[in-house]
C-alpha cells in the first residue's frame, strides 16, 4: 500500500448533519431546554422545525424565515416567551450541530453570547456572554423559596479557571463507572453553582456538558435532556443547597441518578417531587 496515500486526505468542513434522526434528537433537546424557563416554542417553530428534520429547510432558512415570521406579526400579539424559546432552539441546534468544541472555560462565555445575543432574557444586553458583575440570588420552588448561595462575582474567574484546571487532570479511562459519574456530577455542579451570567446558567451549563461528554466518547443518552431538562435543574439545585440550622446537607445524589441514566441507560425514576424541601 502506498503509505504517501495519507497525505492527500484533506481536511472537511464540518455542515449541517444530513442524519434526520441526529436532527430530530437536537430539536428534541432545544425544545426540552427551554421547559426549564417554562418556554415553549411557537407552533410555527415546530413547523419549522420538522421541515428541517425532513431536510426541505436548512438552519439558514428556518433562521430567515422565523425573524420574518416575528417581522410581520402585529408587534401587540407576539408571545415574548415564545419568541424567545424559537430563537435560542435554533441555536441550541446549531450548536449541537458543529462537531468543534474546546474545552475551557471562556466556551461557557462564548455559548452564552451564541444562545442569547440580542434576546432579551432579562438583563441587559452588555452582560450577554459576560460574566456578571453583581450578585444574585433566585427563590427556588423545590427548595420552598430559600436560594442556592451562588459565587461572589469578583471570584468567577479565578473558581472557573480552578474547576476547569481540576477537571482537565482527570483520567476517565482510568476510572470505574461509578467514579467517572463521581467525578462528572461534581464538575457540573461546581461549575454550575458558579452561576457566572446574570441569566441562561442552566441552559448554557447543560449545553456545554453535552458537548463536553460528546468530545470525550461518552455514549450519552441525550433523549434525557428532552424530558428531564427540569428535573437536572432541581438535581442541581439540591446538590448545591445546605442550611445547618435545619439539619438539610447539599445532596448529589438526585445528580448521580441522572448522569446514571444519561451515560450508562440505567432506570432511575427521575421524579422532582422526591427532591423538594419544606
Amino acid at each position: 500500500m502506498d503509505e504517501n496515500y495519507l497525505y492527500d486526505i484533506k481536511y472537511e468542513r464540518i455542515g449541517e448533519t444530513e442524519d434526520a434522526k441526529e436532527r430530530q434528537l437536537n430539536w428534541n433537546i432545544a425544545f426540552g431546554l427551554q421547559a426549564v424557563d417554562n418556554l415553549i416554542p411557537s407552533k410555527y417553530m415546530v413547523k419549522l422545525a420538522k421541515e428541517n428534520i425532513i431536510a426541505t429547510k436548512d438552519y439558514d432558512i428556518v433562521e430567515k424565515e422565523i425573524k420574518e415570521y416575528y417581522q410581520v406579526e402585529n408587534k401587540k400579539d407576539i408571545n415574548k416567551g415564545e419568541k424567545e424559546a424559537d430563537e435560542v432552539s435554533l441555536r441550541i441546534v446549531k450548536i449541537l450541530n458543529d462537531k468543534a468544541f474546546t474545552f475551557n472555560y471562556l466556551t461557557l462565555k462564548q455559548y452564552h453570547n451564541k444562545l442569547f445575543e440580542n434576546i432579551n432574557i432579562g438583563i441587559e444586553e452588555k452582560y450577554i456572554g459576560k460574566f456578571r458583575d453583581y450578585n444574585i440570588t433566585k427563590r427556588e420552588p423545590i427548595l420552598g423559596g430559600k436560594s442556592v448561595q451562588y459565587a461572589d462575582y469578583s471570584m468567577i474567574e479565578e473558581t472557573l479557571k480552578y474547576d476547569f484546571d481540576e477537571e482537565a487532570k482527570q483520567k476517565y479511562v482510568d476510572k470505574s463507572n461509578e467514579e467517572k459519574i463521581e467525578r462528572l456530577c461534581a464538575f457540573t455542579s461546581h461549575i454550575w453553582q458558579v452561576h457566572p451570567f446574570g441569566e441562561g446558567n442552566t441552559i448554557t451549563t447543560a449545553l456545554f456538558i453535552q458537548k463536553y461528554l460528546n468530545s470525550k466518547g461518552f455514549n450519552v443518552n441525550n433523549e434525557l435532556f428532552k424530558d428531564n431538562s427540569l428535573y437536572f435543574r432541581n438535581a442541581l439545585v439540591r446538590a448545591n443547597y445546605s442550611n445547618i440550622a435545619e439539619g438539610i446537607e447539599e445532596e448529589i445524589k438526585y445528580l448521580k441518578m441522572f448522569f446514571e441514566n444519561l451515560l450508562f441507560d440505567k432506570n432511575n425514576k427521575l421524579d422532582n417531587s422526591i427532591m423538594k424541601l419544606g
